[in-house]
């Protein structure tokens, strides 16, 4: 059975409306240009996370929730592994940072190892 192709990646790859909803919470929602934009600034400016988790239309999408709490939640990881390790962790965080943005803004529902099963353990997402 074929499946219905979406679109394509970056690297040229056909991407799946299965592989396009992994790790998506159960009741998916179509995603829209304006979750893609906002789960991308979340992930690259967390205090924008924090103007979309207070914007009551924003945080009722699946989506923008799902990206600003866990971009929350590594934002604070970040920053104190960060610290104890006086910046060296910092950069290789901030690429990860980007890659995350990324995904987030071609639609994948992205898993943080540890952080992303933390969020979902408590309720967040």
């Amino acid at each position: 059975m074929a499946e219905e192709t979406v679109g394509e990646a970056l690297s040229g790859e056909e991407v799946t409306k299965d592989q396009e909803t992994a790790g998506a919470p159960v009741g998916g929602e179509e995603i829209t240009a304006d979750d893609k934009l906002w789960a991308l600034l979340s992930w690259l400016l967390w205090p924008i996370a924090i103007i979309v988790l207070l914007l009551e239309d924003k945080k009722e999408r699946p989506f923008i929730r799902y990206h600003a709490v866990n971009s929350l939640a590594y934002a604070v990881v970040w920053a104190i592994v960060g610290t104890l390790t006086v910046g060296c962790v910092g950069v290789l965080g901030f690429i990860y940072v980007i890659y995350l943005a990324i995904q987030a803004y071609q639609g994948q529902w992205v898993e943080v190892p540890f952080i992303t099963n933390f969020c979902k353990n408590q309720g967040w997402v």
